[in-house]
């Protein structure tokens, strides 16, 4: 069952990442100018999507994730009726987040702060 699980993450992180470089392209093209690289290159990214409206805006941005979403869904419930060992697992974590939730507050601040300053860093270096 395992090996089973295995392949469908594998499917499921290909089947979105054409729509997950779509979006991060959109943010690296809206960081910087779009001369300067990273940009540049971005904005083609976005451009060569834009261009095939019906295969690529339908298909890689609407089509694959709603597949991925369903079948994941679906996989997780099935999961989750089936294996204890899941459920005991997943109490447990959210007792251990219950009883850190300050430190886990803390943490996401944190990570919020760092991904904040290097936005600001990306935007005051290419100005």
């Amino acid at each position: 069952m395992k090996n089973h699980l295995r392949f469908l993450a594998a499917a499921e992180l290909i089947l979105v990442a054409p729509a997950a470089l779509f979006m991060a392209a959109l943010v690296v093209r809206s960081i910087q100018p779009e001369p300067y690289e990273p940009a540049h290159t971005a904005a083609r990214i976005v451009a060569l999507y834009a261009s095939s409206v019906h295969v690529g805006l339908w298909l890689l941005l609407i089509a694959l994730p709603l597949i991925v979403l369903i079948v994941g869904g679906v996989v997780i419930a099935r999961l989750w009726l089936a294996d204890s060992e899941l459920r005991q697992a997943a109490h447990q974590a959210l007792s251990a987040l219950r009883a850190y939730l300050a430190t886990f507050f803390i943490a996401c601040a944190t990570c919020s702060a760092f991904i904040i300053l290097a936005i600001v860093a990306l935007h005051l270096i290419a100005d």
